[in-house]
């Protein structure tokens, strides 16, 4: 029997639907799903139908697109219970629902939750990839992440096919090979994931000004997601900047536009250099058109992309993220809003920490002055202290530049007056006085800088 025949008849052999795929899960599990658009659709769906004949099935998902419907089947029956790694808009409202949970963590430390034998138990990984090619290897597409760690944690394996997920070239621990599988579930190949350009606003090209003013010809790229992003985005693929390079966990669209622009060689670089290195995508078609089977690409485990010593490694390394709230002491709250959970952790530490450690490296928290809150009524971001329940995602003493509408502030080696004064002089004027007497009741404030801060921001 020649090799291609062996693969065809194991493939064979392993193939099923999704409602016998799931008959191998029983009460008391734990049930990894994937990564983003890899979680598995066909199989969550079919798992949540024997919602009335399991009890106490922990589900573990990483971003599901859309809502999973383990957590919405259950209904407080205590069926399943579905926790995530970083939330989607539609994780917000099952948590909102009380239909989910979260799990604190730090990106880069993901794979070896898996790894530490006694840390986490996987009973059943299920997860979407893309069809098996020649060779026997099923391709992560674009979730890597720490697929291969959850994976080889695994007790059973399934994986759900889905053809219009792109071939993400490695790296490391793109794929998995159909010896280590268990079951293959062939899907209907419904079109994955893909997000439009978000709106950028006039305050975010405000503030992409202030950041790309700091970026030098060479520079490591690392861009969060949204509008502000996408505003710096476009603001490099205009400028003269040259042989920028990526080292990301997320490739965005914003990164596509800066590559056909010319800005982005990666030339530059001294891990990888040549190649956009990512551990996930997220946006546009094009995007995944842009990265299916491009070797300028690599997708690498967070385990490798997140690691504080690769970040480091390229020089000039600039990372921007954003914040939801930052308080007077320079801490920067990004994942909740009181007891409200919103998003996560991610690798906002693991980029604000590396950039600042990479040889010319700077690191930047961005975020509007102020929000207007469903009342109506309009609140700074830049806040004395956080309410109750809201989350440290960055200490004050990981905090370098943070950087609203009104400027740019850099915290590193200023003491707590000197930082409540700098941020002050980037909160919005409205609420300067406001902050400034919160300030002195915090015993951080030196009187005789008043009029200099207020005259300074103005």
């Amino acid at each position: 029997m020649n090799f291609s025949s062996k693969i065809s008849r194991e493939y064979q052999s392993k193939l099923t639907n999704a409602e016998n795929a799931v008959q191998v899960v029983k009460s008391g599990d734990w049930v990894d799903y994937g990564a983003f658009a890899t979680n598995p659709d066909l199989l969550d769906a079919a798992l949540a139908k024997r919602v009335d004949e399991l009890q106490d099935v922990k589900v573990r998902s990483v971003t599901f697109p859309g809502k999973a419907k383990v957590a919405t089947a259950d209904k407080g029956q205590g069926s399943f219970i579905y926790n995530n790694w970083h939330f989607s808009s539609g994780d917000r409202i099952n948590h909102d629902n009380g239909n989910g949970y979260y799990i604190p963590f730090v990106y880069n430390e993901g794979p070896s939750h898996y790894e530490e034998e006694g840390t986490l138990r996987t009973d059943v990984c299920m997860m979407r990839t893309t069809p098996m090619d020649a060779f026997g290897n099923f391709n992560f597409g674009v979730g890597n992440s720490f697929q291969r760690a959850i994976l080889e944690n695994a007790k059973t394996i399934i994986i759900e096919t889905n053809n219009t997920l792109p071939q993400c070239l490695g790296g490391t621990g793109e794929s998995i090979h159909i010896s280590e599988v268990d079951y293959v579930v062939e899907s209907d190949n419904k079109p994955i994931l893909t997000l439009g350009a978000p709106p950028i606003t006039e305050i975010d090209e405000k503030i992409a000004n202030y950041i790309v003013s700091e970026i030098r010809d060479g520079a490591c790229i690392q861009l969060g997601i949204g509008g502000l992003p996408n505003a710096v985005g476009n603001l490099i693929s205009q400028s003269d900047l040259k042989d920028l390079g990526v080292h990301t966990e997320m490739l965005a669209d914003s990164y596509l536009q800066m590559f056909k622009t010319g800005r982005i060689t990666n030339l530059k670089k001294t891990l990888d250099p040549g190649r956009m290195v990512y551990t996930f995508a997220l946006g546009s078609q094009d995007l995944y058109d842009f990265i299916d089977n491009n070797p300028k690409c690599a997708s690498y485990s967070v385990g490798y992309t997140n690691n504080l010593a690769n970040i480091s490694a390229n020089d000039n390394v600039v990372s921007i993220n954003n914040a939801i709230e930052v308080d007077l002491y320079g801490q920067v709250s990004s994942e909740s809003s009181g007891f409200r959970h919103i998003t996560g952790t991610g690798g906002q530490f693991d980029f604000a920490y590396g950039a600042y450690h990479s040889k010319g490296g700077k690191s930047f928290i961005c975020l509007s002055s102020t929000v207007t809150g469903k009342d109506g009524v309009v609140k700074s971001r830049i806040r004395p202290i956080f309410d109750p329940g809201s989350i440290v995602t960055l200490p004050r003493t990981i905090t370098q530049y943070v950087v609203t509408e009104y400027g740019k502030v850099n915290l590193k080696g200023k003491s707590t007056w000197e930082r409540a004064e700098a941020l002050i002089s980037i909160a919005h004027p409205d609420f300067r006085d406001e902050l400034i007497r919160e300030a002195q009741d915090m015993k951080i404030w030196v009187n005789r800088n008043r009029k200099d801060c207020i005259n300074a921001a103005a």
